[in-house]
């Protein structure tokens, strides 16, 4: 079985190529940029986008949208996380960070398929923790060497990907996905 996986971001891919090899579904990269429209809700992302690239291919395809919502931040960067990520990087982050002593924030992640017969599964994930003072770790990719999540010593950028897959916001939406797609034919 084989699934498209609508992304440009070489280590998201790794992650969701990763969860699905153990059920022996092949997740093959679709590098198709859909229309991302401004919503605060990763939901309606990911609903849109799917409907979108579904007209395209008409394949069986898998999206996400993630973002960074830090409660001092009033949950900024939220749903804007990939542009500010591009603007400002971890190091604008921990300089609005700077001084503030709720560090507590939260990852994420509306993770979406559609089935050869347009049907949907929409599913969610999310990873507390906090923004930590200096980057830690060269593994991952956006504010993963910023980010410690609860109960952990390591930031994720300093996580193996498995440990990191375990735990993270699109870990657990895409675990929830696999599962809920052994119910599907595609």
């Amino acid at each position: 079985m084989k699934i498209l996986f609508a992304t440009g971001n070489p280590g998201k891919l790794r992650e969701v190529e990763a969860r699905f090899a153990a059920l022996g579904i092949e997740v093959e990269q679709l590098v198709d940029e859909y229309p991302e429209i401004q919503s605060d809700d990763l939901e309606t992302v990911v609903d849109l986008g799917l409907d979108w690239l579904w007209e395209r291919h008409k394949m069986a395809i898998i999206i996400d949208d993630s973002g960074l919502f830090i409660n001092a931040l009033g949950g900024f960067p939220g749903v804007f996380s990939a542009y500010v990520f591009k603007s400002l990087g971890c190091g604008g982050i921990l300089k609005l960070m700077d001084g503030v002593k709720d560090r507590s924030a939260e990852f994420r992640c509306c993770a979406g398929f559609i089935g050869l017969d347009g049907k949907k599964i929409i599913v969610n994930g999310v990873a507390e923790g906090v923004i930590i003072h200096e980057k830690l770790g060269d593994s991952g990719f956006g504010y993963d060497p910023i980010f410690m999540p609860v109960g952990e010593k390591k930031t994720f950028a300093q996580m193996e990907l498995d440990e990191k897959n375990s735990i993270s916001h699109r870990g657990r939406a895409f675990a929830e996905l696999a599962a809920r797609l052994k119910e599907v034919t595609f």
